[in-house]
């Protein structure tokens, strides 16, 4: 099932909400592909992260 803004990985709680959304968005691009959705998840934090920091966002939180 995809994932949504409101309904995504555990591991993916801890990304500020734009790079979650980007990561949510490659997830999902990588299910619909046929990758297992550990993979998915895996890849599409890893993609999502220096996405954002090609564009000037924060990739971490800072609590």
């Amino acid at each position: 099932m995809p994932w949504t803004a409101e309904r995504f990985p555990a591991s993916m709680r801890r990304l500020p909400p734009v790079v979650r959304d980007k990561a949510i968005d490659i997830a999902n691009a990588l299910l619909a592909q046929g990758y297992d959705e550990g993979r998915a998840i895996r890849i599409a934090i890893a993609q999502a992260k220096p996405w954002a920091a090609r564009h000037g966002l924060q990739t971490g939180r800072s609590d």
